[in-house]
């Protein structure tokens, strides 16, 4: 199986945002390329939010690029077997956390957002990753800063989206 035909069967098999996700089921069957970043008329890509439910924080990412505070999160890579298997390698590299583990049960949200020429939409699927107990972080090459927020400090720093994400993660904790 390829990760375009996973990525098909984990949005088939996702049971919210029935719109959306009909777009992004649409997208890959119009744009055979929609996996990659080549990909102009938009592509995939795949995210986690890392959460320590314990302590009641997330850990976000200032983006380089974008200088937004944002979950971790990135292009799909060939070596990528399966969409979260892309999710939790981003997650692991861009927060420098080992031992991260998926929450179960699949995609927590899906996030289609306009991007800069010369690609126009990231077709986000957005997974929640556990961190391990005293978990260490680092910033990689990628971020400006990586931080941990209370839950509560999160809509003073994000945007909605991740806001979103933070609430549909903890309606599924």
């Amino acid at each position: 199986m390829t990760l375009y035909d996973d990525t098909v069967l984990v949005l088939k098999g996702y049971e919210g945002q029935g719109e959306l996700r009909r777009a992004y089921l649409d997208h890959l069957a119009a744009h055979p390329d929609g996996m990659w970043k080549a990909c102009r008329a938009g592509h995939i890509t795949a995210s986690a939010l890392v959460i320590d439910p314990e302590r009641g924080r997330v850990l976000l990412t200032l983006h380089r690029k974008l200088r937004m505070w944002l979950q971790m999160g990135g292009h799909c890579e060939p070596g990528d077997a399966v969409l979260q298997a892309a999710a939790l390698r981003e997650a692991t590299e861009e927060s420098g956390i080992t031992g991260l583990r998926l929450l179960p049960g699949g995609p927590v949200r899906l996030d289609r957002h306009p991007i800069p020429a010369p690609c126009h939409w990231h077709f986000d699927v957005q997974y929640a990753v556990l961190a391990p107990r005293d978990a260490q972080h680092a910033i990689s090459e990628e971020s400006l800063d990586v931080r941990w927020f209370a839950y509560g400090e999160v809509a003073d720093v994000a945007d909605a989206s991740v806001v979103h994400l933070l609430d549909a993660t903890r309606a599924r904790l």
